[in-house]
């Protein structure tokens, strides 16, 4: 199955907690503070590989996590990093943003390999809030939240060489005769359903990629079939085959029909350079094709009489698109990457202030909750410094507006205290 768009869920690693410990040694009067500081989460990573053909892969799995960072550990341990996650996808994958709908990558060679979630950083332990004044800190940091984002993945198939054709013009039959591909082949009445890929080994031991690319017909530049969903896999080839079946009622009338539809989804892929292959020669009387040849040099001076399925000329012709393959560069196909903040955006000090009742506030929010998780609220100097971080933040003017009285209470997490002015 050719699978070429997907969406995933990704979730960078959260950072480990920082701890709050004690040097507790024989002979080591007051031995300071000792707490480790937590492991940085783990970041998440796409890489383009050749290994891979199709997104199938993201078909049954969609959610995708690296490894959380380890908390601190007494005696100033460090707790371990979390493992980066890296995700492989085929060369010619775009990704994009769902969120904010921008293109963020462009994974057009192999190993091209991006950051699309940074891992949560690891809070600090007590051990590095000591100072000369304050030397036996009571309090330690959370690590910070992991990045969740929502992409979508769209594969512009790279080959050199696509192949074109309305149904049964003999696509898969030809591409069965040059190369290993197994296609499937029938008289479909419709068309094949997704594209086949065979690699065509030239007389010097190289190789190049060709493509059937499927749902050429009339109206497929306005969704007709499967258009929308293939034409654009035309886009990155070298060049087009244009096969076309002498055994149908008007070839020449297939033949434009499926170069205005080229010619409807974009201009420049109107003008990509053709060779017109006149297919089934077998099966019409040499008069027929000799007739066929001249009508059909009005359109290009490249035109090959073949059979696909006798294989009659298929090797000067394939000689001919081997040396075309090396004339023609690859096009250059720019698509409009732009920055991603979101894979570095791990700031999470936004918060939320409701009433959940006549005398009751809630206070929510990713970096307030993670801070009063590390909290105690039996050891004053930890409730002064959650108060001075709720004031920079501006908690406070946030409860006043929402209407908080003196004598209310305030929750934030498990902690809970009455609102004094």
């Amino acid at each position: 199955m050719f699978l070429d768009k997907s969406r995933i869920k990704i979730l960078s690693g959260k950072g480990g907690n920082g701890i709050v410990a004690w040097r507790r040694e024989k002979y080591v009067d007051k031995g300071g503070p000792a707490g480790g500081n937590g492991g940085k989460g783990g970041d998440v990573f796409l890489v383009a590989t050749e290994d891979m053909s199709t997104l199938m892969d993201f078909q049954y799995q969609s959610v995708f996590k690296a490894e959380n960072g380890e908390n601190g550990y007494i005696k100033t341990q460090h707790g371990r990093c979390g493992k980066d996650l890296y995700l492989k996808v085929p060369v010619g994958t775009v990704v994009k943003d769902v969120e904010t709908g921008k293109i963020i990558a462009d994974l057009d060679v192999d190993g091209k390999t991006i950051l699309v979630a940074k891992g949560g950083r690891g809070g600090r332990g007590n051990a590095c809030f000591a100072t000369s004044q304050k030397r036996a800190p009571q309090f330690c940091e959370p690590g910070e939240n992991g990045i969740e984002r929502t992409l979508e993945l769209e594969l512009k198939l790279i080959a050199d060489v696509g192949l074109l054709g309305m149904p049964n013009a003999g696509k898969s039959t030809l591409i069965s005769a040059v190369s290993s591909a197994k296609p499937k082949i029938a008289d479909y009445p419709f068309t094949t359903l997704v594209p086949n890929l065979g690699v065509v080994k030239k007389d010097n031991g190289d190789g190049y990629v060709i493509a059937d690319i499927p749902g050429l017909i009339e109206g497929a530049s306005e969704g007709t079939g499967l258009g929308h969903e293939f034409l654009r896999h035309v886009e990155r080839c070298r060049f087009l085959i244009h096969l076309v079946d002498l055994t149908a009622e008007n070839p020449v009338s297939n033949y434009k029909i499926i170069n205005e539809e080229l010619r409807k989804h974009s201009e420049t892929l109107s003008k990509v350079y053709q060779v017109i292959a006149l297919n089934k020669i077998d099966a019409v009387d040499e008069q027929t094709r000799e007739n066929y040849i001249k009508e059909f040099k009005k359109f290009s001076d490249d035109v090959f009489p073949i059979s696909a399925a006798t294989r009659e000329n298929l090797k000067e012709f394939m000689y001919f698109v081997a040396q075309k393959v090396d004339e023609i560069p690859k096009p250059v196909i720019v698509v409009d990457v732009e920055e991603d903040d979101g894979a570095y955006d791990n700031d999470d000090s936004s918060y939320s202030v409701y009433k959940t009742d006549k005398h009751t506030f809630v206070v929510e929010g990713g970096k307030i909750f993670r801070l009063a998780n590390v909290t105690d609220g039996r050891n004053t100097e930890q409730l002064y410094r959650f108060q001075n971080i709720l004031k920079a933040m501006g908690v406070f003017d946030a409860l006043k507006e929402a209407g908080v009285q003196e004598g209310d209470i305030v929750k934030i997490g498990h902690l809970e205290f009455d609102y004094l002015y």
